[in-house]
C-alpha cells in the first residue's frame, strides 16, 4: 500500500502477510525438525507481517483524520471568505446589469454564505454530527485536551509508536484474556499517537515493560497452527479493505500527493486558497470602481 509511513520492508506489501514459503523449511528438514515447528515458525513470521502492515495502516489513518481535522480548523475561514466574495461579485454584477439571471446568481451565491448553523458551530467546537471530538471527551474523562499540532507527529513520537505497537499488539496474544488487556493497551497507544504525545507514550512504554511478560507460546499442533494461519490471512484482508479505503478517500489521495512532508502540502493549499482570495477581491474592486 501506499502511505506516507510505510517503510520499505517486505510486510507492508498486499503478498507478505502470510510468507507464501518457509526459507528455513528445507534446512529443518535435514536436522530432523518435526513439521509442526516449521509450520510454528511460519505463523510467528506471518503475524510479525502483519503487525507491520497494521502499524503502516493505522499510522495513515492518523495523518488522514488529522489532514482533515487541520484542514478545516486553518482553512475553514479561507474558504469562508472565498463564498462571502463570490456572493458580493454576484451581487455587484447583478446591480449593474439588473439582469433577472445575474440576480437568480446573486441569491444563489448569497444562500451559500449563510448556510443554517452546523452542529459544530451550535456546540463551539465541542460537537458534531458524529457526537463529541476526541478533545471534548478526553475533557469529560478527565484526560488532557490537546488537539493535534500536526498533520505526521514527530519522528520521536512515531518510534515509540511503533515500538509499543510491535511489543504489544493484540495479534500476538494466544489466550482471549491477554488479548484484551492488549486490545485496551494498544488503544490508549493509538490515542496518545494521535495526538502526538511523546511524554505519554514514554509513560506506556514503562507501563508496558513493568507489566506481566507475555506467556511463552508453546508449541501447538498441526491443525492449530493452520488455522492460525487461515485467521492471520482473513484478518490481512479486512485490513487490506480499510487501506483500500483511506487511500482512495479525498484526504488520503491528497496525502499521497505529498507523502514524504503532508504539514507542507497544507501550506500549499492555503497559499493556493489565498492566491484566490486576491484575485476575487480584485474582481470586485473592478466592479465596484
Amino acid at each position: 500500500m501506499t502511505t506516507p509511513e510505510a517503510e520499505p520492508t517486505q510486510a507492508e506489501r498486499p503478498d507478505a502477510a502470510v510468507p507464501s514459503q518457509d526459507p528455513a523449511g528445507a534446512a529443518g528438514a535435514e536436522r530432523g525438525e518435526r513439521p509442526e515447528e516449521r509450520l510454528e515458525r511460519a505463523v510467528r513470521a506471518a503475524e510479525q507481517a502483519l503487525i507491520e502492515y497494521e502499524i503502516a495502516v493505522e499510522t495513515f489513518r492518523v495523518e488522514v483524520e488529522n489532514f482533515s481535522r487541520l484542514h478545516h480548523q486553518r482553512l475553514g475561514p479561507v474558504y469562508a471568505r472565498l463564498d462571502e466574495l463570490d456572493a458580493q461579485i454576484a451581487e455587484a454584477k447583478a446591480a449593474r446589469t439588473g439582469d433577472p439571471e445575474d440576480q437568480r446568481k446573486a441569491e444563489e451565491a448569497r444562500a451559500r454564505v449563510l448556510p443554517m448553523p452546523s452542529v459544530d458551530e451550535l456546540f463551539h467546537g465541542w460537537m458534531d454530527g458524529d457526537g463529541l471530538y476526541p478533545e471534548a471527551g478526553a475533557m469529560l474523562t478527565g484526560q488532557s485536551v490537546r488537539p493535534p499540532e500536526r498533520v505526521r507527529p514527530s519522528e520521536e513520537a512515531r518510534r515509540l509508536y511503533r515500538e509499543l505497537a510491535r511489543k504489544a499488539h493484540p495479534d500476538l496474544a494466544q489466550e482471549e484474556a491477554e488479548r484484551k488487556r492488549r486490545d485496551e493497551f494498544i488503544t490508549r497507544v493509538n490515542a496518545a499517537y494521535a495526538r502526538g504525545d511523546e511524554a505519554l507514550l514514554r509513560e506506556l512504554s514503562a507501563e508496558w515493560a513493568a507489566g506481566p511478560a507475555p506467556e511463552e507460546q508453546r508449541l501447538s499442533e498441526s491443525e492449530e497452527l493452520y488455522a492460525r494461519l487461515e485467521w492471520l490471512s482473513r484478518r490481512k484482508e479486512l485490513i487490506s479493505l480499510v487501506a483500500k479505503e483511506l487511500e482512495e478517500g479525498a484526504i488520503g489521495s491528497m496525502l499521497r500527493m505529498a507523502p514524504d512532508d503532508p504539514d507542507r502540502l497544507l501550506e500549499e493549499v492555503a497559499e493556493q486558497l489565498l492566491a484566490q482570495v486576491t484575485e476575487r477581491e480584485a474582481e470586485l474592486a473592478q466592479l465596484l470602481a
